[in-house]
């Protein structure tokens, strides 16, 4: 796509220098142009061949007018295909794909994983309606959209679930992670009119036998949850 977004620049671009060249030397040099107005049928030709590159510079801004709502349809189909839609967060597909990556393979040693847990949802929903459930999950996923910048990847895994998966980790970034969200939550909870945000987590790294899998991470982050 990127290619052809170059090559259609390209072909515009010397389109457009060819026919200010062709101007160029009909409008200064004199015999040229006392030639074209006295001769009909070099007149004609003339006529043709401006209509011809009339046409193709239509044909060509044509061209990109497609390209570019390609390009939007194209982006919104992406977004659609790897976004939450209530979250507005990548979701279980896109963290399936970063998954893919280390299936059936031992995952490094500076891997991690957090698992989090929206553990008032039920009683929003349950005093609220869904509405407003749908509108703490949003509030939560953006929390942790912006927390994870510069960090890791994060998505909503499903329910009130959502994971953070950490490559080239360090307990330091983990910590960085952890504080951000834990200062957004409380600035959330603080604003008038908001619904308190209460969360849990559990993290796990590369500790040996029982994590051998980015699968066994994944569990284990899961289910220190609740420990």
């Amino acid at each position: 796509m990127k290619k052809f977004d170059t090559l259609k620049t390209i072909q515009l671009v010397v389109f457009v220098m060819l026919t200010a060249a062709c101007a160029t030397i009909v409008f200064v040099n004199k015999n040229l142009f006392h030639l074209i107005a006295s001769q009909a049928d070099v007149r004609l030709m003339c006529i043709m061949l401006w209509l011809s590159l009339g046409l193709t510079f239509l044909f060509t801004f044509l061209d990109f007018s497609l390209f570019a709502s390609f390009k939007h349809d194209y982006r919104e189909l992406d977004f659609a295909v790897h976004s939450d839609p209530v979250a507005g967060i990548a979701n279980r597909y896109s963290s399936d794909v970063l998954i893919e990556k280390y299936l059936d393979k031992p995952i490094p040693e500076d891997m991690g994983c957090i698992m989090l847990e929206l553990s008032n949802i039920k009683e929003i929903n349950d005093l609220y309606g869904h509405i407003q459930g749908n509108k703490l999950i949003r509030d939560f996923s953006n929390i942790l959209k912006l927390t994870s910048v510069d960090l890791c990847f994060v998505a909503r895994n499903g329910g009130n679930k959502f994971i953070a998966i950490f490559e080239n980790s360090t307990e330091e970034k983990i910590n960085l992670f952890l504080d951000r969200i834990h200062q957004k939550v409380i600035s959330n909870n603080a604003a008038a009119g908001s619904y308190p945000i209460q969360y849990k987590y559990g993290i796990a790294f590369r500790e040996g036998p029982s994590t051998k899998t980015i699968t066994d991470l994944i569990a284990l982050s899961d289910r220190r949850i609740y420990e």
